[in-house]
């Protein structure tokens, strides 16, 4: 375990890099903050790489950096000021890793939510995370949503990113090859089904939530076997999309359990 005292050090510049979602798809590696998420990152099976230690908290950290050395990962030490211009927070946790980015499986589940140009960080994060949560197997983002691996998301999500894979690309593409595989395409819809007729769905699901301001897009709901919309009985138009999403992907869980 060595000391770093320069900005100008060649892992304190490359962790900064990889601030940038350019940087991060062209390297596949990621920075995790905290000693939980870095613990939680290794035990679903991440490989970790250099990582930054507070040195006024060598204590503190002790435990983490010989356990960290031991999974292979190389550990310094450095002044708070350097913690501080790699981590993403206002009040750095002391303990910042570089880690490989999940690798996509081959077969992603039964249960699989896509998002439709979700935009917001803490949207996709929150969803992430109750997706883990409701039981879902895979997360499919389309062009346009916010960059899964970017710091917000990751610290919104909560370690799910690491237990849910997610896979990017053009969201139609995506969609029809889900389809020749036996997925059933489930939209949510402000024009769609009303959820509470309890439509009949099959147990291989692909669960579209759209875009926050214009839903999910034509191309998409083009590809939909079945379109559904959740109930409003007061006045608003609409749910914000993770709660929207929370709701959808626990009451078709309840369905599908309950047959």
């Amino acid at each position: 375990m060595r000391e770093i005292t320069s900005s100008q050090n060649s892992v304190v510049k490359g962790m900064r890099a990889l601030k940038e979602a350019r940087v991060r798809a062209q390297q596949g590696r990621m920075l995790v903050e905290g000693e939980k998420m870095i613990r939680e990152a290794v035990s679903c099976g991440l490989t970790p790489f250099e990582t930054l230690i507070d040195a006024q908290k060598r204590e503190k950290f002790a435990s983490l950096a010989a356990w960290l050395a031991g999974k292979g990962a190389e550990v310094y030490f450095a002044p708070e000021r350097l913690i501080g211009a790699v981590s993403d927070t206002k009040t750095p946790q002391g303990a910042v890793a570089v880690f490989s980015l999940p690798v996509f499986p081959e077969a992603p589940g039964e249960k699989i939510l896509a998002l439709d140009a979700v935009q917001d960080p803490g949207n996709v994060g929150t969803i992430w995370r109750t997706a883990d949560a409701a039981g879902f197997s895979a997360l499919y983002l389309g062009e346009g949503s916010a960059d899964p691996y970017s710091p917000k998301v990751q610290r919104s999500a909560m370690g799910s990113a690491f237990r849910v894979p997610v896979k990017m690309g053009g969201l139609a593409g995506m969609l029809a090859a889900l389809k020749k595989e036996g997925y059933q395409v489930v939209a949510g819809a402000l024009d769609g089904v009303d959820f509470a007729a309890r439509p009949a769905l099959g147990r291989r699901l692909v669960i579209v939530i759209g875009n926050e301001a214009r839903g999910v897009s034509p191309e998409a709901l083009a590809l939909a076997d079945v379109k559904l919309r959740l109930p409003m009985r007061g006045g608003a138009e609409s749910l914000n999309a993770a709660v929207a999403a929370g709701i959808l992907m626990y009451a078709l869980t309840v369905l599908e359990e309950g047959k």
